[in-house]
C-alpha cells in the first residue's frame, strides 16, 4: 500500500514568470471558483507569485524569481531588487518554517519550446515517481523531466516544500493563452489533487508501471563569436525536437553563413527546452538529458 504521507496544505502557483499566461491565469480562474480545487485532506491555497510582472505582461521586474528562493534575506538595505522582496514574502508564508508552510507546491509554466506536457521533479523520491507514474498512466503523452542538478532543487519556488512538482507546457508564445493547454493544465492539476486526496487516505495501491525519465545532463549554448555575440540558431532539423533522440553527427546548429555544426559527442542524449525564448539571455539553447526507464512501485 502507499506510503503513509500527510499533507496538510497544497500550494498553486502560477505567475512565477510573469508573462507565462497559462498558469497566470488559471490562478485567477481558482481564486474565482476555490470549489475546484477544494479537497476535503488538506487545504489549497493558491499564488499568483508575480504579479508586478504579470500585469506588466514580461518575465521578471528586476531578476529571475525562479531563481531566487531557497537562501537567507537579511536586513532591508540588500533587497533592493522587487523580485527579492517577493521571494522573502513567499518563503516567510509558505517555506517549511512559514507561516503557514505547504507540503506540497504545484508551480505551473509555460515554453516556447515543444515541450507538450511536462512534470519537472527534483528528486527520485517514491511518493513522487509514484504520483508521475499515476499521471502518466492518466496521460500518457505527458514527459517526466528530472531536473536535479540543474540547480533548480535548490533555487526555485518548489523547492520550498517537502514535496513539489512543476508542470511546463508549450509550445505556446510569451504573453498569450491557449486555450487547448490551459484546459490540459487544469485537468492535470484537478488529477494531481484528487492523487493528493488519495493518498492522504492511503486510498491509492502502489502499482509496478515502466516510468520513463529525462535526467538533466548539462545546458548548451549558441555558436558565438569573441564578443559573446550569438552567430547562430538552431538546425531546422532540430527544430521543436524536444525529447527525441539527438545522435552524433546529427546537426544542431546552422550558422548565419550557412554553415552546419553538428553534435560532436559520443553519447546519444535527448534535448529539451530547444529554442525557448526565456533562455537567450542565460546562454542556454537547449538542455541536454539522458533517458531512464524506472519501475515505479
Amino acid at each position: 500500500m502507499m506510503q503513509k504521507i500527510k499533507l496538510n496544505r497544497v500550494l498553486l502557483a502560477g505567475g512565477t514568470h510573469g508573462n507565462e499566461f497559462t498558469g497566470a491565469f488559471l490562478i485567477k480562474k481558482f481564486e474565482q471558483f476555490p470549489q475546484l480545487i477544494s479537497r476535503y485532506s488538506f487545504e489549497t491555497q493558491t499564488l499568483l507569485s508575480n504579479p508586478k510582472a504579470f500585469t506588466a505582461g514580461v518575465r521578471y521586474i528586476d531578476k529571475d524569481l525562479n531563481r531566487n528562493f531557497g537562501r537567507q534575506f537579511f536586513g532591508e538595505e540588500e533587497l533592493i531588487y522587487y523580485e527579492d522582496l517577493r521571494a522573502r514574502e513567499i518563503q516567510q508564508l509558505f517555506a517549511r518554517h512559514g507561516k503557514t508552510p505547504a507540503d506540497f507546491i504545484v508551480d505551473l509554466h509555460s515554453t516556447t519550446a515543444n515541450m507538450g506536457l511536462t512534470l519537472i521533479i527534483d528528486t527520485d523520491d517514491a511518493f513522487t515517481l509514484q504520483l508521475a507514474a499515476y499521471l502518466h498512466s492518466l496521460y500518457p503523452s505527458i514527459k517526466v523531466y528530472n531536473s536535479a542538478g540543474s540547480g533548480r532543487s535548490q533555487d526555485s519556488l518548489r523547492s520550498l516544500a517537502r514535496f513539489g512538482l512543476g508542470i511546463e507546457v508549450g509550445p505556446i508564445a510569451q504573453g498569450i493563452v491557449k486555450a487547448e493547454l490551459f484546459l490540459k493544465t487544469e485537468a492535470l492539476i484537478y488529477s494531481i489533487l484528487d492523487y493528493l486526496e488519495k493518498a492522504n487516505h492511503r486510498e491509492v495501491p502502489l502499482f509496478d508501471q515502466q516510468l520513463t525519465v529525462y535526467h538533466y545532463v548539462k545546458t548548451m549554448d549558441y555558436p558565438r563569436n569573441k564578443s559573446g555575440e550569438i552567430q547562430g540558431m538552431i538546425h531546422p532539423q532540430l527544430q521543436f525536437r524536444d525529447y527525441q533522440a539527438l545522435c552524433p553527427g546529427a546537426p544542431i546548429f546552422l550558422s548565419f553563413d550557412g554553415n552546419v555544426i553538428t553534435y560532436e559527442e559520443s553519447s546519444t542524449v535527448y534535448p529539451i527546452f530547444i529554442n525557448e525564448a526565456a533562455y537567450y539571455e542565460k546562454g542556454i539553447a537547449m538542455c541536454i538529458t539522458q533517458k531512464q526507464q524506472l519501475t515505479c512501485g
